[in-house]
């Protein structure tokens, strides 16, 4: 779904605006999925991916006044949300989540690759820095591009492709067995 924001999600998010609940409640059923699998693979905790997930769509509610297209879509500026009440969930705690295992199915719904080993996938996700693993998860999982995924992380376009760029070489050879994998 990466790409230009439809013009039928810039109409709920207007409709949203004026306080329409039915645009909410289509722009939750649009997002709700996306936004849990994302805060789900960075806590790895279903109970309090479903909360942040809630409180996601809470504060779409509250903002939404604040939210202006400006080339940032929509769908951008609610997976900020969302990596925003990760990052502050793991801060309060003092600590990051570790990306352990992997859900029985991608975003993409297409079956895992001839020869994908899931555990040693995980295992290499859980090896790369927290910024490259969100890039990867945001990119190829949740299917976001480039621009969507610099706004999201408040980087340039340039700095996520050079974070793209060292983790896909560090998956690669960590998953071709080079322990030191770190790029």
């Amino acid at each position: 779904m990466g790409g230009s924001e439809s013009e039928a999600v810039r109409n709920l998010v207007e409709r949203l605006k004026g306080g329409d609940a039915d645009a909410a409640a289509a722009l939750y059923r649009l997002y709700a999925d996306q936004v849990y699998r994302y805060v789900y693979y960075q806590t790895r905790d279903a109970d309090l991916a479903a909360d942040l997930t809630s409180e996601v769509f809470l504060r779409m509610l509250e903002h939404i006044g604040r939210y202006s297209h400006r080339g940032v879509p929509f769908r951008a500026w609610l997976f900020k949300i969302a990596h925003n009440l990760v990052i502050d969930h793991f801060r309060e705690r003092g600590r990051f989540a570790p990306a352990e295992g992997l859900p029985d199915e991608t975003g993409t719904g297409e079956p895992d690759p001839p020869g994908l080993d899931r555990d040693q996938l995980a295992e290499a996700l859980a090896r790369l820095t927290a910024e490259q693993r969100q890039v990867v998860l945001l990119r190829f999982i949740e299917d976001l591009d480039i621009k969507e995924v610099a706004a999201i992380l408040g980087k340039t376009e340039g700095a996520v492709k050079a974070l793209q760029h060292r983790a896909l070489a560090a998956l690669r050879r960590l998953l071709e067995g080079d322990g030191n994998a770190w790029a």
